[in-house]
C-alpha cells in the first residue's frame, strides 16, 4: 500500500465519519424542533430542518466549538409558512426561536 492510497483511504474515512456525525446532529435538531413546535402550539412543516450556517466560535469556557444554524418551516393556520431557527454550539442547542407569526382563529 502506497502513501497515496493511505491518504485517500483516510480522506474517504473522514468524509464518511463527517456525514454520519452530521446526520446524527441533524436528527437531534429535528427532534428538538418538533418538541419546540409542540410546546409553542405550531405545526412543523415538511418534517425537516436545513443547515444554513456553519462556523467556529468559542463557548463559555473559551473552547472553540462548531457553531451551526438550522432553519425549519412552521405554520399556525395551515395557509402561511413561517421560519424557525435553531442555533447549536458544539453539541448543545443554544437558542430556538420562531419568527413573528399570526395565530390561528381557534386561539
Amino acid at each position: 500500500m502506497t502513501l497515496g492510497n493511505i491518504f485517500w483511504l483516510f480522506v474517504f474515512g473522514f468524509v464518511v465519519w463527517y456525514w454520519w456525525r452530521a446526520k446524527a446532529i441533524k436528527d437531534s435538531v429535528l427532534t428538538a424542533a418538533k418538541r419546540y413546535c409542540g410546546t409553542m402550539d405550531v405545526m412543523l412543516l415538511d418534517d425537516a430542518v436545513y443547515l444554513r450556517g456553519l462556523w467556529f466560535k468559542r463557548d463559555r469556557q473559551g473552547r472553540i466549538r462548531v457553531w451551526r444554524r438550522f432553519l425549519f418551516d412552521f405554520t399556525t393556520t395551515g395557509e402561511e409558512r413561517y421560519t424557525g431557527r435553531v442555533i447549536m454550539l458544539g453539541q448543545r442547542i443554544e437558542h430556538m426561536e420562531l419568527e413573528p407569526h399570526r395565530f390561528s382563529d381557534y386561539h
